[in-house]
């Protein structure tokens, strides 16, 4: 079954719709930049209000080894999703200080950058557009070499995500932000429109 990630939970109310409908992952961004930016310490409180069963993952872009191993372990993540221009020697590093899985994602412009991604060292990978929270998906035909589990994110909504679950490779999992949300919160609706569609979904 291909899983769902929520990514950039920022507020309380946000983690009660989450508990309510329980995601395989939510994400936390730690990226200044982000209109999702959340500090470690507002992360650790509403981490310490999830479900058991839904994972936490860190967002960071181009953050120092310590910075990513300092919210590691102030919010309690259970995965780090690297953003930026992190080389292999980068995750290699990043090891030393973390114990928790570590997904790079990969922007897919052309064929060759999603075939690049399957020699990622990082235990998972994620293909995405690069154009984060423009709501337009990427040309996913440039995905169909790809061998090994990934998460697809870029523009996803409730409207669109069956056409990604039938993708010959499948997901392993769906990436949702900014297409499961009203008024720059996470909507009920449309995150239980989404879950429910990606649970229900029966592959031919």
């Amino acid at each position: 079954m291909v899983k769902v990630k929520i990514c950039g939970i920022c507020h309380e109310v946000e983690i009660g719709i989450m508990n309510e409908l329980m995601p395989d992952y939510v994400g936390f961004v730690f990226v200044q930049k982000s209109r999702h930016f959340i500090a470690p310490e507002h992360a650790s409180l509403l981490r310490s209000k999830l479900k058991n069963g839904i994972k936490s993952v860190g967002v960071f872009s181009n953050a120092s080894l310590r910075t990513v191993a300092m919210c590691v372990e102030v919010a309690g993540l259970n995965m780090v999703q690297l953003h930026g221009d992190e080389t292999g020697e980068y995750i290699a590093s990043l090891r030393e200080y973390i114990k928790v899985p570590i997904m790079k994602v990969f922007t897919v412009q052309k064929q060759i950058d999603a075939e690049k991604a399957m020699y990622s060292t990082a235990d998972y990978i994620m293909l995405d557009g690069g154009n984060a929270g423009d709501g337009k998906t990427f040309d996913w035909s440039l995905i169909g070499n790809v061998r090994r589990k990934f998460f697809l994110s870029g523009g996803l909504t409730p409207e669109n995500m069956n056409k990604a679950l039938i993708l010959d490779p499948q997901p392993y999992a769906l990436n949702v932000n900014s297409g499961v949300e009203a008024n720059k919160l996470k909507d009920y609706r449309k995150v239980m429109k989404f879950i429910s569609g990606v649970k229900s979904f029966k592959r031919n």
